[in-house]
């Protein structure tokens, strides 16, 4: 069982940056890829970005490549996600989420555990 609360967001101006940390319990952390997404109101939750259970791999949505880093700390049992240049169509409620393994990465049906969310905003 895996358990994870989110937090770090916030309002930030375009251009800006926020690191959000996506906390978990559970002694089974290492042993799950961790995943972000985000829904924006009105549209479906999204695909971020999702790290392996090692850390050794990592990939990203198109529309965040070069801008956001994903990162974990199994020690700290959280892993975190840097978002820099941050854009008004950046804002949205962020979830983590973890799967055991990372098939089918994109796709947010294939993830068992989920965060309650936090929200970013970006003014312009």
């Amino acid at each position: 069982q895996v358990q994870l609360v989110e937090s770090g967001g916030g309002l930030v101006q375009a251009g800006g940056s926020l690191r959000l940390s996506c906390a978990a319990s559970g002694r089974t952390f290492s042993s799950v890829a961790v995943g972000w997404f985000r829904q924006a109101p009105g549209k479906e939750r999204e695909f971020v970005t999702i790290i392996s259970a090692t850390g050794g791999v990592t990939y990203y949505a198109d529309s965040v490549k070069g801008r956001f880093t994903i990162s974990r700390d199994n020690a700290k049992n959280t892993v975190y996600l840097q978002m820099n240049s941050l854009k008004p169509e950046d804002t949205a409620v962020y979830y983590c989420g973890a799967k055991w393994s990372l098939n089918n990465w994109p796709s947010p049906h294939d993830y068992g555990y989920w965060g309650q969310g936090t929200q970013v905003t970006v003014s312009s």
